[in-house]
């Protein structure tokens, strides 16, 4: 359903309103502040701003609104998280491109990663066995070399085009009777139920190209630039409790962090 955009209506004490048709007056006290700007912020890409139009800044919009910096802040933070716009530091922020899914230093699955950019999500999945924790398995699932892991590999799909080919091990006691099971769909969810819920992840970024499989598999031509990523995620008890390799196409994915400078002595 599209937004409509709405101009906040002011009171005597100077704020802002929602004003929308068929809401009581004081419909904004029923909801947080900066969810209600969030709100009227969607609406407002929604209306037509084009993907990388700058966003008004948080001064212009504390004044549009009557609202505090730190709702500014919260609702932008949400919408970062959302993938609906990116900051550059230094300069404001944008409207996301619904063509490229943006990655972030939060930890999502690729399913969450898709909704965000309000596509259809979807797996085809290539392998599922057990197999032998190798030398690099072992080490970051810190399991003896030969230890049981179940190896999935698995084509990502946004609204049935292939955007990823992923391959994860997760140690076999923590997801007993997965291969018998099938296609697990959301694996994050099963290792929910499982008691591993994942929390953190340390992962490694680098420039690649695809070879013939991969590039088949994607819908590119062979040495197509693709993100190749390595991931280790940890439950909340500091457990590695999944290995992934994931090869992302470079056209259709990037990775967006804010970085700091560190102060001189």
């Amino acid at each position: 359903m599209t937004q409509q955009a709405h101009k906040p209506q002011r009171t005597a004490a100077g704020k802002g309103t929602t004003g929308r048709q068929g809401d009581p007056a004081g419909a904004e006290e029923r909801a947080p502040k900066h969810e209600t700007l969030r709100t009227e912020l969607l609406a407002l890409i929604d209306d037509g701003l084009a993907p990388h139009a700058p966003l008004p800044s948080e001064r212009e919009l504390m004044q549009r609104y009557g609202v505090s910096r730190m709702t500014v802040r919260r609702a932008m933070e949400r919408l970062t998280q959302e993938n609906r716009v990116y900051r550059v530091q230094g300069a404001g922020t944008f409207v996301a491109d619904p063509s490229t899914i943006s990655k972030t230093l939060y930890l999502t699955s690729f399913s969450e990663d898709i909704r965000s950019r309000r596509m259809k999500p979807a797996s085809r999945l290539l392998v599922l066995e057990r197999a032998e924790a190798d030398l690099a398995c072992a080490r970051d699932l810190f399991l003896a070399p030969g230890s049981p892991v179940v190896h999935l590999e698995r084509l990502r799909l946004a609204d049935g085009e292939p955007m990823c080919l992923e391959n994860v091990w997760l140690p076999e006691a923590l997801v007993p009777g997965l291969v018998e099971e099938g296609d697990p769909q959301s694996l994050y969810g099963r290792l929910e139920r499982a008691g591993a819920a994942p929390e953190q992840a340390d992962q490694m970024i680098r420039a690649t190209v695809l070879g013939p499989r991969e590039a088949e598999l994607l819908s590119v031509p062979a040495q197509f630039p693709a993100l190749h990523v390595e991931r280790v995620t940890r439950d909340i008890r500091g457990r590695a409790v999944e290995r992934a390799v994931s090869l992302y196409r470079a056209d259709r994915y990037d990775y967006r962090l804010t970085i700091t400078r560190e102060p001189h002595p």
